[in-house]
């Protein structure tokens, strides 16, 4: 499977309002600061930002991706820092924290050109895959 210490190959995302947009939508999240730049603005925020479920989504991507097609998340456990702009870039990198049989855990980090917009862990089962 994998071992305690190893990190996963790093995907970047690039933050467009298309995905700002098209996440908040999907999950259902019509709060204005991630659809409309004035409103945003007259709240305080530069411009629209991405929302926790459209974060959520992306991690788990990435820990799929770097786990294969049978994985199965079990676990995910998420902080927002630094906001996603559009026109910024998202580096999702992790490592391997723990492998107990065919699930591991993985601490994973989020960095933009702010700062840490996502950090946490997720727990990862891949069957078939034990030590």
């Amino acid at each position: 499977m994998t071992s305690v210490g190893e990190e996963l190959p790093p995907l970047t995302i690039p933050i467009t309002r298309t995905l700002i947009v098209a996440g908040a939508v999907a999950s259902r999240d019509y709060q204005d600061v991630h659809h409309d730049s004035e409103l945003a603005k007259e709240k305080g925020s530069p411009d629209i930002f991405m929302n926790i479920l459209t974060t959520n989504g992306l991690v788990g991507r990435y820990i799929t991706d770097c786990f294969g097609e049978r994985a199965v998340l079990r676990r995910v456990a998420i902080r927002l820092g630094a906001p996603n702009y559009p026109g910024d870039t998202m580096v999702l990198s992790g490592t391997v924290t723990s492998v107990e049989g065919d699930t591991a855990e993985v601490r994973v980090v989020g960095a933009n050109s702010i700062g840490n917009h996502v950090t946490g862990t997720v727990a990862v089962t891949v069957p078939g895959e034990g030590t």
